[in-house]
């Protein structure tokens, strides 16, 4: 079997509410980025990745280049054994994660087809039948995020992100925690996340206020080692994120005590490849995980899906029903949330295929 073409679509995603965030950062329509993989034979993978603009150095717009300087590595080559196959990717070209990551995504896809199995069997087994999630909450009036807590809470969800600094009011935010505690009660998981837009001052002023209300912080500031400080005046849990991508940052996590919970995102670390050691290590490294990605639809949920459910339950946070976040869906058949879980595709592969009339004709075709 070898590789005979690469196509690539960008499909812009529109999330059902805009989502406000520290440092002006907004997720409202992005443009997420869909690849397929084509062997000789007729088969074909399936990958995703969704950079959100000015959240990490990540362009979507940059994909299609890359996966094109990328040809001479790829057309030809046997797509099964991804890792064989990302080696030499990386060799021809460092860095760039986020381009990479759609790609190693659909090799994963066409091995677990070629196996007739699901992905997760190829990842560890499955673990448990469905996994739970959390419901991000967009940083706007106090009063209105805990309105939206309760909605979700009703829906089943008890892990909530309450999404911190959009408007450079510590005072506000405390309120923001406050109001959301009270209104899902003790016991649920509240955790604030500032995706690195507050100063150590400001975290440390809403952490003091709020360490008697069983609130997580999660990555504050953009240094670890300001994030380490705000574990340290406050006592409180810490989740780290933004600045967890390779293996060296979550050691270095762990080293400073801030990684009592970890974000692994898909398009951060390039791909299943890189997350399946990520998830390895932290289980090594006793920390609690959130499986995911940036942004997307069907298919990157699909492939973080298949992660979370091969992963240890104990070890296992939550995972994100991204899809369930944007329209349109890429395939409307994909995993959706009940009861506040979901469970991964048991189709050959991922398991999802993306609506042909939604596609459209591709953008980039490499062959």
């Amino acid at each position: 079997m070898k590789i005979k073409r690469i196509s690539i679509w960008h499909i812009p995603l529109t999330s059902h509410e805009t989502y406000y965030m520290a440092e002006g950062k907004t997720c409202a329509t992005v443009e997420t980025v869909v690849l397929s993989i084509e062997t000789d034979c007729g088969r074909r993978g399936w990958g995703e990745a969704c950079p959100i603009p000015h959240y990490l150095p990540a362009y979507a717009r940059g994909i299609a280049p890359a996966v094109t300087d990328l040809a001479p590595v790829l057309l030809g080559a046997d797509p099964i054994g991804p890792e064989a196959v990302m080696r030499q990717v990386d060799a021809h070209l460092q860095g760039h994660p986020y381009a990479k990551s759609p790609l190693d995504m659909a090799l994963w896809d066409l091995t677990a087809q070629v196996a007739s199995l699901p992905l997760y069997a190829l990842l560890g087994g499955k673990h448990q039948a469905d996994m739970p999630l959390y419901h991000s909450i967009t940083c706007i009036a106090p009063d209105e995020m805990a309105r939206i807590a309760g909605d979700a809470q009703k829906q089943g969800i008890t892990q909530f992100q309450v999404k911190l600094g959009a408007d450079r009011n510590w005072e506000a935010d405390v309120a923001r925690l406050s109001l959301v505690r009270e209104t899902v009660g003790p016991g649920p998981l509240v955790y604030g996340d500032w995706n690195c837009g507050a100063t150590q001052l400001d975290a440390t002023r809403v952490g003091r206020a709020v360490a008697g209300l069983d609130i997580m912080l999660e990555q504050p500031c953009r240094t670890m080692a300001e994030c380490a400080a705000v574990r340290a005046a406050t006592g409180l849990p810490m989740k780290l994120d933004e600045s967890a991508h390779d293996t060296a940052s979550l050691l270095e996590g762990h080293r400073l005590g801030i990684m009592d919970a970890v974000a692994l995102k898909l398009s951060k670390f390039g791909g299943v490849s890189a997350m399946r050691k990520a998830r390895d290590l932290c289980l090594h490294l006793g920390a609690r995980m959130c499986i995911e990605d940036t942004w997307g639809s069907d298919i990157t949920t699909a492939a973080a899906l298949h992660i979370g459910i091969s992963t240890d339950p104990q070890r296992l946070l939550n995972v994100c029903d991204l899809s369930g976040y944007v329209g349109p869906r890429l395939d409307p058949n994909g995993p959706s949330r009940r009861n506040g879980r979901i469970t991964a595709p048991e189709g050959a592969g991922l398991g999802v295929t993306p609506d042909p009339d939604l596609l459209g004709q591709a953008d980039v075709i490499v062959e």
